[in-house]
């Protein structure tokens, strides 16, 4: 094996240098509710982000969002690492069955989620607005 092929193969540890930051989706995003990046890092993070936000969302089985998100002003795209996960819209249920599978709505559309089995989603938000928090139990909405 070559160095770099080597290093391609160790485990990556949490670090930044101000211009590149690695580490852990799962450990860190458990200690921010599932969030790696967006507005509400700190701004010397590299993390922080005006533009996006993006969630690593680990879900146990029968876990939901009992609230609807309503006034969304962002675009989200969802997609589905390991599991089940079902989100609903007006009108419509996606269920996100397959490694890969996504789905993708934009601004002014409400919805809600239900995970099916154990998930974990992969969810990229733009742009990163302040506002808007899922508190445990409550739903997701706009906040002026």
């Amino acid at each position: 094996m070559t160095d770099a092929t080597d290093r391609a193969h160790r485990p990556v540890p949490a670090s930044s240098d101000g211009l590149v930051h690695t580490g852990k989706a799962g450990p860190e995003a458990a200690a921010d509710r599932g969030w790696l990046l967006g507005h509400f890092k700190a701004a010397d993070d590299p993390r922080h982000s005006a533009d996006v936000e993006i969630k690593w969302g680990v879900h146990p089985k029968g876990e939901e969002r009992a609230q609807w998100v309503t006034g969304e002003e962002r675009t989200a795209l969802q997609v589905l690492i390991s599991g089940r996960f079902r989100l609903e819209f007006p009108g419509r249920t996606v269920v996100l069955a397959e490694q890969g599978d996504y789905v993708i709505w934009g601004r002014g559309v409400d919805h809600s989620w239900y995970a099916e089995e154990d998930a974990v989603v992969l969810t990229v938000r733009w742009p990163s607005l302040p506002g808007y928090r899922a508190d445990e139990g409550a739903g997701e909405q706009r906040r002026e």
